[in-house]
Order: C-alpha cells, then sequence, then structure tokens
C-alpha cells in the first residue's frame, strides 16, 4: 500500500516557498519530493539545492515524462494551471492545484473531462477550509436557527509587508523574455474570455476575485449556501476595492475586500442568528503557525456572553496537505473540487455583471 508521496512540484515562487516546501519537507513520513520545475534557472538550482532535490525540470511536461511521481503540486501563475494539471492527469498522476484553479469555466469543463478521464483526483487549494476553527464553525453556525445576517470582508496590506520580515523569499530576473510576453498574452486572453472586452480595471477586478477572493467566497459557500443572486456591487480604486450585497433565501450577506499598504491583514467571516452569531477570523498565511480563531457571541435571557476559541496552532495547510495525501493513498473524495471552484466563478460572474451594471 501507497504510503510515502513522491511528488513533483511546477513553480518555486512566494507560495511554494513560503509555504508548501517546508511543510512538504516537514512532512517526510508522507511526503517525498523528488522533482522541481520553473522557467527561472538560478530559482530552480537554488531551491533545488536547498531542499537537496536533484530532478530539475525548466519544462513541467519532460518533469512528468521523466520523474516517477504520485502527485504534482500545480503552484506557478493561473494563467498555465488548466494546461499543468490536464497533462498531469493524461498520465493518471495525481493534482493538488493552488487557487484560482483557473480563469474560466470553460477551463473548468476541460480540467473535469481529463480528470473523468483519468485514475487520478484533483485537488484545489483552500487551506482556510480545512483550518479546525472553521470546521467548528459549520457546526455553530447550524446551531444558529435562522440566519438573519452575514457579513465577509477580506481587506489586507501587500504581502511583502508579512514575507519580508518572516523569511526571504527568492526571486532572480532570468525568465526569458518570451515566457514573460507569453504570460501577458495569455492573462489577457483569458480575462477577455472571462468578462469580455471591457476596461483595464474591470481585468484588475476579476483578477483580485481569482486571485485573493476565491478565498473568502469559497468559505462563505460552504458555511452558508450559495447566494441566490448579487443585489448590487462595485468596484473603485482601479479595481483594489470591490464590494458587493449577496442575496440569499430571508437575508443578505455584504462582502467587503481590498488591498492597501498597512501592515495588517483583516480576513473573517460572521455569521448572525437572532440571538447568536459566529465570526471566524483568518491571518495572513505567509507567517506560519498564526491561528484562525473563533468568536462566538450569545445572549441567553439576561446574560451577553462572549468566547474565543483558539482551537490549535497546527497550521491549516498542514491539515490541507494531510487530507490530500488521504486522497492519494486511500482514494477519499477530495473536499475541494473542480466543480467546487466552479460555483466560486459563478458567483465572480454574477459580481462582475453586477458592477458593470451598477
Amino acid at each position: 500500500m501507497l504510503t510515502k508521496i513522491k511528488v513533483g512540484i511546477i513553480g518555486l515562487g512566494e507560495v511554494a516557498q513560503m509555504v508548501h516546501l517546508p511543510i512538504l519537507e516537514s512532512l517526510s513520513e508522507l511526503y517525498e519530493m523528488v522533482a522541481f520545475c520553473d522557467i527561472s534557472p538560478k530559482l530552480l538550482a537554488k531551491i533545488g539545492e536547498k531542499y537537496r532535490v536533484k530532478q530539475l525540470f525548466l519544462n513541467y511536461n519532460e518533469m512528468l515524462e521523466q520523474s516517477d511521481l504520485d502527485a504534482v503540486f500545480v503552484l506557478n501563475h493561473m494563467d498555465y494551471h488548466t494546461e499543468c494539471t490536464i497533462a498531469a492527469l493524461n498520465k493518471h498522476i495525481h493534482v493538488f492545484v493552488e487557487k484560482p484553479m483557473c480563469c474560466t469555466q470553460r477551463e473548468v469543463n476541460e480540467i473535469i473531462q481529463a480528470r473523468d478521464a483519468s485514475s487520478a483526483h484533483v485537488m484545489v487549494g483552500y487551506m482556510r477550509r480545512f483550518a479546525p476553527a472553521y470546521l467548528r464553525a459549520i457546526e455553530e453556525v447550524k446551531s444558529l436557527g435562522p440566519i438573519i445576517y452575514a457579513r465577509v470582508r477580506d481587506i489586507i496590506g501587500p504581502n511583502q509587508f508579512f514575507t519580508r520580515q518572516s523569511s526571504p523569499v527568492y526571486r532572480f530576473d532570468d525568465i526569458p523574455s518570451l515566457a514573460v510576453q507569453d504570460r501577458k498574452e495569455r492573462t489577457a486572453r483569458l480575462m477577455r474570455e472571462a468578462i469580455g472586452e471591457l476596461p483595464d480595471e474591470m481585468y484588475v477586478a476579476y483578477g483580485l476575485l481569482l486571485g485573493l477572493n476565491s478565498h473568502d467566497i469559497s468559505a462563505m459557500r460552504e458555511l452558508i449556501g450559495m447566494p441566490i443572486g448579487v443585489k448590487a456591487a462595485s468596484s473603485w480604486l482601479d479595481g483594489r476595492f470591490k464590494n458587493a450585497i449577496f442575496e440569499y433565501e430571508g437575508f443578505n450577506v455584504t462582502f467587503e475586500t481590498g488591498i492597501d499598504q498597512q501592515g495588517r491583514f483583516d480576513a473573517h467571516i460572521e455569521v448572525y442568528g437572532e440571538n447568536k452569531s459566529v465570526l471566524i477570523q483568518y491571518d495572513t498565511p505567509y507567517i506560519r503557525q498564526l491561528p484562525t480563531t473563533l468568536h462566538i457571541s450569545e445572549t441567553i435571557g439576561d446574560n451577553f456572553n462572549q468566547s474565543t476559541a483558539r482551537t490549535t496552532y497546527k497550521d491549516a495547510y498542514v491539515y490541507e496537505l494531510e487530507y490530500f495525501h488521504e486522497v492519494v493513498t486511500k482514494g477519499m473524495p477530495p473536499k475541494t473540487t473542480p466543480e467546487d471552484y466552479l460555483q466560486d466563478l459563478v458567483i465572480f460572474q454574477m459580481m462582475m455583471d453586477a458592477i458593470q451594471h451598477e
């Protein structure tokens, strides 16, 4: 029976260096990193040396062809997630793909088709939904009675504020000019396919929904379900800030998000019942072991009670990768599937339509 998974990593940038590689190394009883792939030769050599990985590739197809892999982690830019994921599935290699899984609904359907023709699974990287405090919040929300309101917020400062104070991120200027141009053209093409011919600030707004807010919307969906629609939405500051009102049966949800220059990370979801509210507070994922906390307020008779639960310091990413190990080795169904991710794109499309008609 398979116990230790042989993995290849596609993309050795910020999220790989800050999160996945250190965790995979710490879970050495579950994972063996055998191959790395990146388009930066200097970065590839540096990270390969750091983690003592000798199979190094500039092309992911060569890695998939030449390495003996049970799974791949697709951690490169979102514009390339679909082709990397499908290439791995075609070789019956399991895939962990960071959010956003892709940019368009067409790509989701292509990934689902490739997965259904393969013996391998696809799991999307939504670590917030694996945090124990979040899982407890799901149960607490069930005890609220009818929901009367909810709010979702993700207003944060730049990632570099946290990364430069915690650990170095290696970056080199040796990415081929043709690759830089290809990514630029691919991004433009996928954005037009996703939301049509629109001003650049609308593409920025959609890109941030994919990159940052897929976390928020995904967690909201599991907690309280899919909205009926979007009553209103707006975007300003060239797409950096957005808000929306989601319509549910019997209540509304406010959503607000933006990126400024403050060194703080305010991401939370709060759900209100008549006598009780449940709030999940997240912190930056770029500093490991910062806990997700659960805050409960409840009125019973004349008593107003507030409590805070810090369930664990164990990283939500660790729980997520332990879960993925079970998917690969025991056939456990992935929690965060391509079908699940598709629901986020449906909501994003509703938001972009509402923004255009504000």
